[in-house]
């Protein structure tokens, strides 16, 4: 059965949940017909003409449709991965957006150094992209990684106050669509929702990440260590349901804020009781929004990343992409896949054929309004930040989200406590 109805909101049940999700429809509806008169291509336009061509600053595209939103991406890597790191910057880039990059204590202090002067000398001069100086360690399977989630949204929060969602990727982790498709399609949703994937059947989980106590010696060690399991189980909790699904989320600043700065109790009793649990960051969104009557009625069930996992493997871990699985990623309308080793050939393959993305450049966008002097660069000129050039990519994962929100789909996915 459900949770307690909660109190009012854009999703909940008391405010007359069907006419706002036919609001969203119509409007999901009127993207898709945007998209597809917009995608077209002009007569005028050569035959190898680039599909995101310059726009002038004056363009009319700014005043189309909703005003776009913000978001707020936390970039988060460890030994080995700023070169990801900062091409992931680019790849996601938009000035329009907030960025926070951290490469965890196993990370050389050279490392985050360099990194930040490849950031300052590049995208980092619009003053919208941030380096972490001084960062804890962030065990993959223990807290100190939660702990890092919950430490960048905090300094989001802090020198950002426009965006709209924050956004938490890893340096393993490669966008599927152009940041002008996303920053289109977000525009038509209400600036509430969240998209966590999650279920409340744990089933093997129980026995391996949700019973056994665990301590994680990253949140109090300044050297690297791995988390070591105590001899004793822990009993599942009674008055709250757990959750659990991935690590991978797209959170409302409101529920950001909530995590963070809440007057409610749940998000730091949860921390407490999640400290000493396997893989909590993989389980403290989901639980803590399921058991909000605030907020469990604004969550689609999706994290918005393509992803294979290996049935043989005993490690359920994703298994590593390739090129051999662009089709299947492209098919999927995703926003963002996760799986990449570095400098992999899939990377070029999406940089190329979905981003148009040159090597160590923006991804461009409508903002982009060409070089200056001998520069090649498309982006070295910025125009409005409003402009959006939506190109194939943002059809398909307007498609999807419409699916994802068709009533009475919506609901029946969300929070169930199996």
């Amino acid at each position: 059965m459900h949770p307690p109805a909660p109190a009012a909101s854009v999703f909940s049940k008391d405010s007359r949940p069907l006419p706002c999700l036919l609001l969203l429809t119509s409007l999901l509806l009127l993207l898709l017909l945007h998209l597809l008169s917009s995608s077209s291509p002009t007569p005028s336009a050569p035959p190898d003409a680039p599909r995101r061509a310059p726009l002038p600053a004056d363009a009319d595209a700014a005043s189309a449709g909703p005003a776009p939103p913000a978001l707020a991406f936390l970039l988060t890597g460890s030994a080995g991965d700023a070169e990801r790191l900062l091409r992931l910057l680019l790849a996601t880039y938009h000035p329009r957006n907030l960025y926070l990059l951290l490469l965890d204590r196993a990370a050389s202090a050279s490392d985050r150094a360099r990194l930040a002067r490849e950031v300052r000398a590049g995208p980092g001069r619009a003053g919208n992209v941030h380096v972490v100086g001084d960062p804890g360690f962030a065990n993959p399977r223990g807290a100190s990684a939660l702990a890092a989630a919950l430490h960048g949204a905090a300094l989001l929060l802090q020198v950002g106050q426009g965006w709209d969602w924050f956004l938490h990727l890893h340096a393993a982790d490669y966008p599927l669509v152009a940041p002008d498709d996303l920053l289109h399609v977000l525009s038509y949703l209400p600036r509430d929702i969240n998209f966590i994937q999650h279920t409340s059947y744990v089933g093997w989980k129980e026995a391996r990440q949700i019973r056994p106590i665990i301590v994680d010696p990253g949140l109090y060690l300044s050297s690297r260590t791995d988390i070591f399991y105590a001899t004793q189980k822990r009993e599942l909790p009674s008055a709250y349901k757990l959750f659990t699904g991935s690590s991978s989320v797209i959170l409302s600043r409101k529920f950001t804020e909530y995590c963070i700065a809440g007057t409610n109790n749940l998000p730091r009793t949860m921390l407490m009781y999640l400290t000493n649990m396997p893989l909590p960051h993989r389980k403290y969104f989901q639980t803590v929004l399921c058991n909000s009557p605030e907020f469990n009625r604004t969550v689609v069930n999706h994290d918005l990343h393509f992803s294979t996992w290996d049935e043989s493997s005993s490690k359920k871990e994703p298994r590593l992409l390739s090129v051999a699985d662009a089709e299947n990623m492209s098919q999927s309308s995703v926003a963002f896949a996760t799986g990449f080793t570095k400098d992999d050939p899939v990377l070029d393959h999406i940089d190329e054929e979905i981003l148009q993305r040159q090597p160590g450049e923006p991804a461009p966008g409508g903002w982009c309004i060409g070089g200056a002097g001998d520069d090649s660069s498309p982006c070295s000129v910025s125009g409005s930040t409003d402009v959006l050039r939506p190109g194939p990519a943002a059809m398909k994962l307007a498609k999807l989200l419409a699916q994802k929100l068709a009533y009475p789909g919506f609901y029946s996915q969300q929070c169930i406590w199996d």
